[in-house]
């Protein structure tokens, strides 16, 4: 459970804390986000990529815009100068894009935040008891744009200190090799055969509403 997670910090000096490699100003940009929710404020304020890009959270910080991809790990990173693990989880479409989500707990229920180009893909607070409650709280703003319902999968969570290596926080080169790992691991179902069968497609003032502010090339 990290510092957000407790809800207040310890009484050791942020000098001590680590910096991840990111400049004084930069951890004091991240710092000053304090809770998930102002992570996720921070990411709204961004504008939306559409550039297919893979850039590092210090990226996203000095260029000031975010794919969901981006994102969804400047997150995570986020997140981790806060005291959380950097945690991500993939949400997997068919007939449409993934969509990739920081995730936190708090006293045991999951959280989320997220950079989308969908009102409702975004946010979640932390009351899920699992993953797939998380998961399926996205499923009905999911689609693509012919209005068809297209989330179907998930996976396990991803601790992104497994490519500290690589500097995945920092690095000016693209990141892409996240995205690699996440198509590789495996993913859970979400749907049967016949729930998918049955699916139908969004109505009219749902698919305007998710509409709001997305951004077009």
């Amino acid at each position: 459970m990290g510092f957000g997670a407790l809800g207040r910090r310890t009484a050791k000096s942020t000098s001590t804390l680590p910096s991840f490699g990111f400049t004084s100003s930069e951890l004091r940009t991240l710092r000053a986000l304090k809770t998930p929710a102002g992570i996720q404020r921070f990411l709204d304020e961004l504008p939306y990529n559409l550039s297919f890009t893979a850039r590092s959270p210090q990226r996203v910080l000095r260029d000031r815009t975010a794919s969901c991809l981006e994102g969804g790990i400047f997150a995570a990173a986020a997140l981790r100068v806060l005291g959380f693990p950097p945690l991500i989880f993939d949400l997997e479409a068919e007939q449409d894009t993934d969509h990739v989500v920081a995730i936190f707990k708090v006293r045991g229920h999951w959280g989320a935040v997220a950079k989308s180009n969908f009102t409702g893909c975004r946010y979640r607070e932390a009351v899920y008891r699992n993953l797939r409650e998380l998961a399926m709280s996205y499923f009905n703003v999911y689609f693509n744009l012919r209005g068809e319902r297209t989330l179907r999968r998930y996976s396990r969570p991803v601790n992104l200190v497994r490519f500290d290596r690589l500097h995945w926080m920092t690095t000016d080169k693209p990141i892409w090799f996240i995205a690699e790992h996440l198509c590789e691991i495996p993913h859970i179902s979400l749907l049967t055969p016949p729930m998918e069968k049955r699916l139908t497609r969004v109505d009219q003032r749902t698919f305007r509403g998710e509409m709001v502010g997305h951004r077009k090339k």
